[in-house]
């Protein structure tokens, strides 16, 4: 084979290793699950089983590339420390309903419906250690408003 025809291909290469290389990467990112409940603040119980969110990898990751999420699921992203969170939908293909939760479990605010393939911010408006995502529609369905309870051996112990 002649020299330019050589890098052609070995450019052709480097450009799919790069494309592949986040794809390949996100695969790698594994979750727990453990169960959590809302704890409406008329003592309706609404109970899911959540995937952790709780490195960098994983929180980075989060709910990406999904296409479908069971009704009864949902990803809990645990910050570690309590502050203002910033969210957003880039290659989230699953409409999600957000819940902002203090360390106490008390939902803060809740954002609906977020729009997917968005990069637009989605902003916690306080400080907040967790951020529950369940599919989008879920907190109408069922009710969740701010004040309501979300309790988890994360979250509480339970």
């Amino acid at each position: 084979m002649s020299a330019p025809i050589l890098r052609l291909a070995g450019s052709a290469l480097v450009a799919l290793f790069l494309w592949l290389a986040p794809v390949v990467a996100a695969a790698d990112v594994t979750f727990e699950t453990e169960p959590l409940q809302i704890i409406g603040t008329r003592g309706k119980v609404h109970k899911f089983t959540v995937e952790l969110a709780v490195d960098n990898d994983q929180r980075s990751q989060g709910l990406m590339n999904r296409r479908h999420m069971p009704r009864d699921r949902g990803m809990l992203f645990d910050f570690g420390v309590t502050r203002q969170v910033m969210m957003w939908m880039k290659n989230t293909y699953l409409p999600l309903d957000m819940l902002f939760i203090a360390k106490d479990g008390k939902i803060e605010t809740i954002r609906e419906n977020a729009v997917p393939l968005s990069e637009a911010i989605i902003d916690s408006r306080v400080p907040v250690a967790f951020v529950l995502e369940l599919n989008g529609g879920t907190v109408n369905r069922l009710g969740i408003a701010p004040g309501d309870i979300v309790d988890s051996r994360r979250i509480s112990g339970f």
